[in-house]
């Protein structure tokens, strides 16, 4: 099976790196609102690279609005979306990010747990 080669994506500069800064500030809605515009111009895996990004942003969101129902949907979905993809994706450690997403499911499902820090994306 031939493994299809992805494109870098430049996380210092455009919407890329303004969203991946407002995620790190804790502003995930608006990291979703840039990396949302990053994948209208994408296509293949890296749109779909960049919907599973899009898509923890949205749930860190949920989270703090005390959404963790939807935090935890997200967070699945997220999750199973990464799976497709190797260890090292796009500049980004996904290896890395999958295990932190697996930490926060299992914080999510318990109610008086608290919740550890957002997933690193690095």
């Amino acid at each position: 099976m031939t493994q299809t080669p992805f494109m870098p994506l430049d996380w210092q500069q455009s919407e890329l790196a303004a969203g991946l800064h407002c995620y790190r500030s804790g502003r995930f809605f608006d990291a979703h609102e840039h990396w949302e515009d990053a994948w209208r111009a994408r296509q293949g895996p890296e749109k779909r690279f960049l919907q599973a990004l899009i898509q923890i942003a949205v749930a860190m969101h949920h989270f703090q609005q005390g959404n963790r129902r939807g935090a935890a949907s997200l967070l699945a979905r997220a999750l199973r979306r990464l799976e497709e993809f190797p260890a090292a994706c796009c500049g980004i450690d996904a290896e890395q990010l999958r295990t932190s997403l697996l930490a926060w499911q299992e914080a999510l499902e318990q109610p008086a747990a608290v919740a550890p820090l957002p997933p690193f994306i690095r």
